[in-house]
């Protein structure tokens, strides 16, 4: 079974790579800034698509209680993310730091775009630290214990 991140995080997980790429293009110190958080973000962003945000595309059907045998598939991938889990968090440690200086350089370069996407994707970190990696935890451990 092939399990879909939700649209609406593939959208914004799309979103802040556009307006990250055209940060990088903005010249100045606000460039190099955002040169380092896309080296830090872009294999990020790669892990979560392949194991952290999957799961959470059964969620609605589990709400639903229309729970199929095939979801069962999705607990290897939410196993990988409670082992990953400790990296994925220090790696937002480190983005959320490359992102305070994006949001420093844009701040001093006037680039006021660009410090609203430094304070955007501080955000989305915090989001899925509090919400979407526990929320696919959460999805394994309650189809593991389905029959």
């Amino acid at each position: 079974m092939e399990f879909k991140i939700p649209a609406s995080l593939k959208l914004e997980h799309e979103e802040l790579h556009r307006e990250l790429v055209k940060a990088t293009k903005a010249g100045g110190k606000t460039a190099e800034a955002a040169k380092r958080v896309a080296e830090l973000l872009h294999p990020h962003f790669v892990k979560e698509e392949e194991f952290a945000l999957p799961p959470l595309g059964v969620l609605s059907a589990i709400a639903d209680g229309n729970i199929t045998p095939g979801m069962k598939e999705v607990v290897p991938l939410t196993e990988k993310l409670k082992t990953e889990l400790p990296q994925m968090l220090e790696e937002h440690k480190a983005i959320v730091g490359a992102l305070k200086k994006l949001a420093a350089a844009a701040r001093k370069e006037k680039k006021t775009r660009f410090l609203e996407l430094a304070e955007k994707l501080m955000l989305h970190a915090k989001t899925e630290e509090e919400f979407f990696y526990p929320t696919s935890v959460l999805i394994g451990e309650f189809l593991r214990g389905k029959s």
